[in-house]
């Protein structure tokens, strides 16, 4: 709900308030984000007090020795008249100069959510509060809007540009939002890494100067996802004054968090100025990313909870909104590039036997595509892998009972091709210059019409010709030369280029709802708001190992939902780290997502067999819970434990996974903590796992008649044909035992086997 009150605007949702004023001079100063308020509170009573002049300041009114734009906590600010911190703006006004003073101008409260012209937002929201800002020297506007998502204690902010005066406006930089917190200890929390190392959590605190969370590789990036959080020092999961921030954005994005003398931080998030440069002509405005923020005093799981739920409600869009998603088999790691129509069609025919649902045609089915130097860019099928056509393949597939799915990579181009032989200019390069590649690969130039149509045609025939279902789009390199032979400024490439994909994927997909579209690049390269827009589910990481993927997955469910995350159970040892883990531990990891399998079934034992079709009776009957379950990350006191928690609608059924990341000697007892569940009795089962014979190794021996090779025959024939029994436990309790924490069974600690261990 939002209240206005003569100078005074309030933003309710379900549990919070957000609460800000404009002041006597014209300024927006923030007042308070925090718990919901009550009725009668008002903004000067929660303002802060300004009694006396502070020192070294430049005083806006040279009259008034107390207010000093520096000093204040601020919804926007400007540069030039005396706020020494990072504007949210850059601009090169009409004159020249680089002075802006951006004051009240109006105000509007409209129902619902005001979509944009160029980019993707939220929807379904309650009420947006528009205030228009203007420059005092010339008529130029800021248009600032904040939608009220009441249920899922979400507000966004957004700012458009208005250029009403007779000479053109220069954008250097323009936040999406900016906000200023008096200090509470804060720390800062971003996910960072890289290909197949993604969304780790890290933890810094926000100090004096700027900590910036930015990218720059043309894409929303592997390297800096551009959610963040602010906490207060001694935030948890369950606890503690935590702001969750992200943006529908898949380009390169710009986020800070500034801490001045007076130990107020701002924080603003935008697109990133680097290389970045915007000419708004007169009579021409500039849309910014809608921006998402949530706060809780419930810690790191009640913001989760917040942006969860506002993504599954307000992003996600289609026929797969709210719908179960389908298990899997994606044949890369299987076959890679090396594959024909009977290898696909036998592995089809296995995964069919053990209960997927969809089967994924990767990499390779097209042009010259025999490895990645060449045939991205083309469309024609592979007449050796497929001799009689994409069509007539995927009505086999069906044919076995399965539903097809195909990978592209359409905004990609190889040297070697038709598509770059026929129209080199189509590709991202210099004129004067040798191209850089990536992965042997150009970036098609998004910023031509006659790129994005071709895209779009070639892309949508196949996927009517042969009804697909589902589709991975990939993009495997980063954006390096910023240039368009189209573009007059360079300087609009890089969002240029985003509005131009949001533009494909609205021209293929809008239309077609029916198709699942799994966005991917090189892993969890893009994995932002923007793409869920058009993706209900990301490919999270390369890396299928388990143990990365429980950091991986763990980093991004602080701000993205099960239902988002595509994760598959592939072969060990694992081809990113050559670790070895147990096919239920793969499992595990995977089934707090969209649960898929990516290795090549004929290797597998028979009891091998059995325990995937087990795995996936298991996911499918509780499919609904791990994917729109309530997720927690329940908080462990050993460093080799991580546990995930996720909790059915009507708080009557729980699913933990409690994982084990390194096996210590004589490891201690264990509790398992289950958290969220109304009160009653439950039933807790263990599911249990196959301990297969090759895990003892040598310790055979001292239990067998006769000593046996670990590795001979007899063994690898056992192997294949039986397993023991493992982790097997069953209690009853009260709900309140379970959030106390239930004492498990001892785990291996080599004296000796039983069922019960863990």
């Amino acid at each position: 709900m939002i209240t206005v009150r003569k100078t005074s605007f309030r933003l309710d949702t379900e549990h919070t308030t957000y609460l800000f004023r404009k002041t006597k001079y014209g300024h927006l100063e923030h007042i308070y984000y925090g718990n919901l308020l009550s009725k009668e509170d008002r903004a000067g009573t929660l303002a802060q007090k300004r009694s006396i002049q502070v020192g070294s300041s430049v005083f806006y009114d040279p009259e008034d020795s107390v207010y000093a734009l520096d000093s204040m906590c601020l919804e926007w600010a400007d540069n030039g008249r005396g706020d020494y911190r990072q504007s949210p703006t850059e601009f090169v006004m009409p004159d020249g100069s680089f002075v802006t003073d951006f004051i009240y101008e109006s105000h509007d409260v409209l129902d619902g959510c005001v979509p944009m012209d160029t980019l993707p937002t939220a929807y379904g929201g309650n009420q947006t509060l528009k205030i228009t800002l203007k420059d005092k020297a010339f008529p130029i506007f800021i248009d600032l809007y904040y939608t009220v998502f009441e249920q899922t204690d979400v507000i966004t902010r957004r700012a458009v540009v208005r250029n009403e005066a007779n000479a053109p406006l220069t954008i250097r930089r323009i936040m999406s939002m900016t906000m200023d917190l008096p200090d509470e200890c804060f720390q800062m929390y971003t996910l960072d890494g890289g290909w197949i190392k993604e969304a780790n959590l890290h933890k810094r605190p926000v100090t004096y100067g700027i900590t910036v969370n930015s990218s720059t590789t043309g894409a929303s990036s592997n390297r800096h996802n551009p959610a963040f959080i602010i906490a207060e020092a001694d935030a948890n999961e369950d606890y503690g004054d935590v702001y969750a921030f992200n943006m529908i954005y898949s380009g390169n994005h710009y986020s800070i968090a500034e801490k001045n003398e007076r130990d107020d931080v701002r924080v603003s998030m935008g697109i990133n100025p680097h290389l970045f440069e915007w000419i708004v002509s007169p009579g021409d405005k500039f849309e910014t990313p809608e921006c998402v923020m949530s706060y809780s005093s419930r810690g790191f799981n009640g913001t989760s909870h917040h942006m969860h739920d506002f993504i599954n409600e307000h992003i996600v869009r289609g026929d797969y909104k709210k719908k179960d998603r389908p298990v899997l088999l994606n044949n890369w790691e299987a076959h890679f590039f090396d594959f024909n129509e009977g290898k696909l069609l036998r592995l089809a025919k296995d995964a069919k036997e053990l209960g997927v649902e969809l089967f994924v045609l990767d990499d390779g089915w097209f042009g010259d595509r025999n490895n990645d130097n060449a045939g991205l860019g083309d469309y024609t099928v592979n007449p050796k892998k497929l001799p009689q056509g994409i069509k007539v393949f995927a009505d086999k597939i069906r044919k076995i009972g399965l539903n097809f799915g195909l990978w592209f990579e359409p905004e990609m181009v190889n040297e070697d091709s038709n598509l770059y032989r026929t129209h080199p200019e189509y590709a991202v390069k210099l004129p004067n210059r040798k191209a850089v590649l990536g992965r042997n690969q150009l970036v098609l130039d998004l910023c031509q019409k006659e790129v994005r149509d071709y895209i779009v045609e070639q892309v949508s025939n196949i996927l009517d010709e042969a009804d697909i279902r589902y589709v991975k789009w990939d993009m495997n390199r980063h954006i390096a030369e910023v240039f368009s032979s189209v573009l007059q400024n360079q300087g609009e490439f890089y969002h240029r280029y985003i509005l131009g994909l949001y533009e494909v994927l609205t021209r293929i997909f809008v239309p077609r709802p029916h198709i699942l579209l799994e966005s991917c690049s090189s892993g969890g390269n893009r994995f932002d708001l923007g793409m869920l827009v058009f993706s209900p589910q990301i490919w999270a990481s390369d890396d299928t190992d388990p143990i990365e993927r429980l950091k991986i997955q763990t980093g991004l469910s602080y701000f993205y939902p099960q239902s988002t995350m595509g994760a598959h159970v592939s072969a060990s040892p694992h081809q990113q780290t050559l670790r070895e883990t147990p096919l239920a531990t793969r499992f595990h990891a995977a089934c707090f997502g969209c649960l898929g399998y990516e290795l090549d079934l004929k290797y597998l034992t028979p009891e091998e067999k059995k325990d995937i079709a087990d795995q996936i009776t298991f996911y499918k009957q509780y499919r609904r819970i791990f994917q729109y379950g309530r997720f927690y990350r329940i908080r462990s006191y050993k460093e080799n434990k991580v546990i995930w928690e996720v909790v059915s609608e009507e708080k009557e059924t729980a699913l933990t996974g409690f994982f084990q990341t390194l096996a210590a000697a004589a490891e201690s007892s264990d509790k398992l903590k289950v958290i969220g569940l109304k009160k009653g009795r439950y039933m807790i089962r263990t599911r249990p796992q196959r301990l297969y014979i090759e895990r003892f190794g040598c310790l055979t021996k001292h239990v067998m008649p006769v000593e046996l090779s670990p590795d001979g025959m007899i063994m690898r024939v056992a192997n294949r044909h039986y397993s023991l029994k493992d982790c097997v436990e069953t209690y009853t309790c009260s709900a309140e035992a379970l959030s106390s924490g239930i004492p498990l069974c001892e785990q291996f600690i080599g004296t000796g086997y039983h069922e019960k261990e863990s």
